[in-house]
């Protein structure tokens, strides 16, 4: 288990419509806007004409996703000087900001902001179409709806001026683009501890499964290679997920112990094998000669750490961005000399910060590294690159085979996605590693 922390200090369009046609997501919706009150002019009421494009309309829960916001028409006019004066409104001086109202599997707000740049526009002239992006992370699968909220325009000439346009209450505003986002893929915690390692024929093993879904009906068999040999027993999992039973080991074959839901051992529904070995104690035949023996006990699988805490870079306040660092190396040993491979997953909480402000778990992705040591009989192979997420995901494995162990490294580089304008302080979560 490791501690993380983190410190805070142009999106793609859609393809453009042809000619005449209105381009895609390109919407209406009326708004009430209100010059500044320094201008002295009366409330402007129209259509706004919006268009909102997501970079990707297909994301998994956890990617951070930039949308942008145009205003291509607005009611609003450019505000008049003090006094009423007619001077135009100079370039590049006019600020946007808006908001995009989420709805559907993921709700909320997200607050969108545009750069200065816009032609002069003359004063009692409509204001010109601006620009807005900002980012969001999703949260949930299924399908999220975007429809255009309200904005400001803020002029700093020839002083601070800021006209608000709010959409109608009554009427909803159309939804202007949509993006459909699938689960994060759960790692498979499934496992078996075994109270021996070996026993003769006929004995019976303590098998403790654990990480089945509370109330599952799960199967304990006996494994020689990948087939299941004759040793059986079913029991239901308790409320922690976990089924206490003895396996009566009758057939010579079994050389590992597995367990399992459903019909049939599945890699996603069921646990890695556990190394046992049936000893022979056939006697040996009446003549002068004597059978020897040698036995070589099985160790364990273990892993240690370096370090318990990991500090990732800074990020500034207003643009947010990637929050770089690296887990501490993980030395997996695996002794136990029988078929069983191995799994290193890993899961991470919310980062929780000043007042109790989160960032998302699923905002933290990796890169992981693996690498067995001379002379180890397994290979190591990698996780994917990817999102760790509250619901974990695969740092490193060993495959099953006929005999496996070894000692391997395993690290990893993390990225953490921080939101533009996340108020700045130290924010903090924990990283779970598990072996099975």
């Amino acid at each position: 288990m490791a501690v993380l922390a983190a410190t805070t200090g142009g999106a793609l369009g859609a393809p453009a419509a042809a000619e005449g046609e209105t381009p895609p997501g390109q919407v209406e919706f009326p708004t009430h806007c209100l010059p500044p009150q320094e201008a002295g002019l009366p409330p402007a009421d129209g259509p706004t004409t919006a268009r909102i494009t997501v970079d990707n309309p297909a994301p998994q829960a956890g990617d951070t996703v930039t949308v942008t916001y145009q205003v291509l028409r607005t009611p609003a006019v450019a505000p008049l000087g003090p006094g009423g004066g007619d001077g135009e409104l100079p370039a590049d001086v006019l600020t946007p900001t808006g908001r995009i109202v989420l709805a559907g599997a993921q709700s909320g707000e997200v607050t969108v902001v545009g750069a200065k740049r816009n032609d002069p526009v003359p004063a009692g002239a409509a204001l010109p179409a601006v620009t807005m992006t900002g980012t969001f992370t999703v949260t949930a699968p299924g399908e999220t709806t975007l429809a255009p909220g309200g904005y400001t325009l803020h002029s700093s000439h020839p002083m601070d001026l800021t006209t608000t346009c709010t959409a109608d209450p009554v009427s909803p505003t159309p939804v202007s683009a949509r993006l459909t986002a699938t689960a994060l893929p759960t790692a498979n915690l499934r496992s078996v501890f075994l109270g021996a390692a070996q026993g003769r024929p006929g004995g019976r093993v303590k098998v403790t499964a654990a990480g089945f879904p509370p109330g599952a009906a799960v199967t304990v068999a006996g494994r020689a290679g990948a087939a299941e040999t004759a040793d059986r027993v079913r029991a239901t999992a308790d409320e922690l997920g976990t089924a206490l039973v003895e396996l009566p080991v009758t057939d010579r074959a079994t050389t590992a112990v597995i367990a399992y839901e459903g019909a049939a051992w599945s890699a996603g529904r069921g646990s890695g094998p556990a190394a046992y070995t049936v000893i022979d104690v056939t006697p040996p035949p009446s003549s002068g000669t004597q059978k020897v023996t040698a036995t070589v006990e099985p160790g364990a699988l273990g892993m240690t750490q370096t370090g318990e805490a990991i500090t990732l870079g800074a990020v500034s306040y207003g643009d947010g961005g990637a929050a770089p660092g690296r887990i501490g190396t993980v030395t997996v040993t695996d002794a136990r000399g029988g078929p069983a491979g191995w799994s290193l997953t890993g899961k991470v909480t919310d980062f929780t910060g000043p007042g109790g402000i989160r960032i998302p778990g699923a905002s933290l992705s990796w890169t992981p590294r693996c690498v067995a040591a001379a002379g180890s009989r397994s290979t190591c192979t990698p996780g994917s690159a990817g999102v760790v997420g509250p619901d974990g995901a695969l740092l490193a494995s060993a495959p099953d085979g006929p005999l496996v162990g070894g000692t391997f490294t395993v690290d990893a580089t993390v990225t953490l996605q921080v939101p533009p304008y996340t108020p700045p302080g130290a924010y903090t979560a924990t990283l779970t590693l598990t072996l099975s």
